[in-house]
């Protein structure tokens, strides 16, 4: 199936799925680790959370009878199916994911990319379900969201935080016409509490004051952006669904930055030309962070291989990935994106994310 979508996807004109609404009903898959069942009541919390904002619920197939095979929730052709079957269903209006793990991609040459094009809906997540947006985005022409799944992000307790659900609800339903400024929360947080124990509600998840996103080059771009977990990302090279970059503003981000892992990622993108293509670059904030006895800085690390003379701007502590809070972001949405001095940078979404007719 992919083979023939491979010469058209250049001239498919991108699709932007319709808004959501109050009452509408998000349909939740699990592309990869069954954290439904590994983080039961914590996931069944995330549910509630939903439905408290507004939305029904459904869950998919292996998602509604917990499903499991160890690190992953059912077959490749069961987790492409039970997302197909959210697609197909005209009472769903969302898909969001449950949480990311190790092999959506597997799920890929199971898709019906033409249906999927036939039914625009939106779908949410991220981490390993870059896999599935960078699918989406170049062999169906529909784009998809970066942004909160349902146990990392609507588990939060008591609440979501308000942070990561007006940036969602913003993304998905709200932001009907003109430009948004995104900017950085206040605070952020890494703190991690064993969602397998009761730590994710007992202990208050602690912040620390977020200093704003940092300008590693100053300068101006304005691009459709393409928003991806690196590790993923690198993982899809050479493959048909790997995203096209010329010209665009690329935003990676990752859960586990240790420095020798991270240079060897880096690395594959400047060897294929990515960081000579592109008209913009944007780190996000990593969750944990190892120098691995490095005498250097991340930063520092990035301009080593991306370069410190190249001819756009780069800014790095950027809040969409696995720190809390989280903005959304479409794949392949317009954006103006400044880096300035020290901790200023701004990113403006020029248009809405979805379709309000």
């Amino acid at each position: 199936m992919l083979g023939r979508h491979t010469e058209a996807m250049a001239q498919m004109q991108l699709l932007k799925p319709p808004h959501l609404s109050a009452g509408d009903t998000i349909g939740i898959f699990t592309p990869s680790t069954p954290a439904n069942v590994i983080f039961r009541e914590k996931y069944l919390h995330g549910l509630e959370v939903l439905r408290r904002l507004g939305f029904g619920v459904v869950e998919g197939e292996l998602t509604g009878r917990c499903s499991t095979e160890g690190y992953r929730s059912g077959s490749p052709r069961q987790r492409a199916r039970e997302f197909m079957t959210l697609i197909l269903d005209p009472e769903v209006k969302g898909l969001m994911a449950t949480m990311g793990g190790s092999n959506s991609a597997s799920m890929i040459p199971h898709l019906d990319f033409d249906a999927i094009r036939a039914h625009p809906k939106v779908i949410c997540g991220y981490s390993d379900v870059t896999s599935l947006h960078l699918a989406i985005l170049a062999l169906a022409g529909v784009r998809t969201f970066y942004g909160p799944a349902v146990v990392p992000s609507f588990s939060e307790w008591p609440d979501v935080l308000e942070e990561t659900r007006d940036s969602f609800l913003q993304a998905v339903w709200k932001h009907r016409s003109g430009r948004r400024e995104l900017t950085p929360p206040k605070r952020w947080s890494n703190h991690f509490r064993d969602a397998k124990t009761d730590a994710w509600k007992t202990e208050a998840r602690r912040f620390e004051d977020n200093p704003g996103w940092r300008s590693l080059r100053r300068g101006l771009a304005r691009a459709p952006v393409v928003v991806a977990n690196l590790e993923t990302l690198v993982a899809a090279a050479g493959t048909p669904y790997f995203p096209a970059l010329e010209g665009n503003i690329l935003l990676i981000e990752e859960l586990r930055v240790r420095y020798s892992f991270e240079e060897r990622a880096l690395r594959q993108l400047e060897r294929i030309g990515v960081f000579d293509t592109i008209t913009g670059l944007i780190v996000g904030n990593p969750e944990f962070l190892d120098p691995e006895g490095a005498p250097f800085s991340y930063e520092d690390l990035i301009l080593e291989i991306v370069g410190a003379d190249r001819p756009y701007p780069i800014i790095t502590n950027f809040d969409c990935g696995h720190t809390h809070p989280m903005l959304t972001i479409s794949e392949m949405t317009q954006v103006t994106f400044k880096a300035g001095e020290g901790f200023d940078g701004c990113v403006v979404v020029e248009e809405p994310m979805v379709d309000v007719p």
